[in-house]
C-alpha cells in the first residue's frame, strides 16, 4: 500500500512539470533569447530629500550571450523544452521584440 502511495506522488509531482502551452512558453522564453543577444543594462541617478545625490548602475548578461549562442536557437530550444513544440516563429522574426 505504502509503495502505490508512493508512486501516486512521484507521478503527481512529475505530471505538474509537463509541458505549457505554446503561447505561453514562447512568451517566457523572450527574454532569455534577448540576454542571448548581448549585456543588457541601466544607468539611474537617484536623489533624497536631504540633498544627496547619487548614481545606480545595473548590468545583466547571460551564459548563453557568454557562450556565443544564437538567440534564435536560445529561443527555439527554450521553447521547445518548456512546451514540446518548436516556437510558431523565429525569434529573429520579431523585429518589435528584439533588442
Amino acid at each position: 500500500m505504502r509503495v502505490f502511495m508512493m508512486l501516486g506522488l512521484g507521478l503527481a509531482l512529475l505530471s505538474a512539470c509537463g509541458p505549457i502551452p505554446l503561447p505561453q512558453a514562447e512568451q517566457q522564453c523572450l527574454e532569455s533569447a534577448r540576454l542571448a543577444q548581448g549585456p543588457r543594462g541601466s544607468v539611474g541617478v537617484v536623489a533624497d530629500s536631504e540633498g544627496n545625490v547619487g548614481a545606480t548602475f545595473t548590468i545583466g548578461m547571460s551564459m548563453d550571450y557568454l557562450a556565443g549562442r544564437d538567440p534564435d536557437q536560445v529561443y527555439a530550444n527554450c521553447v521547445l523544452n518548456r512546451s514540446g513544440q518548436p516556437p510558431s516563429r523565429p525569434f529573429s522574426s520579431l523585429p518589435q521584440l528584439r533588442n
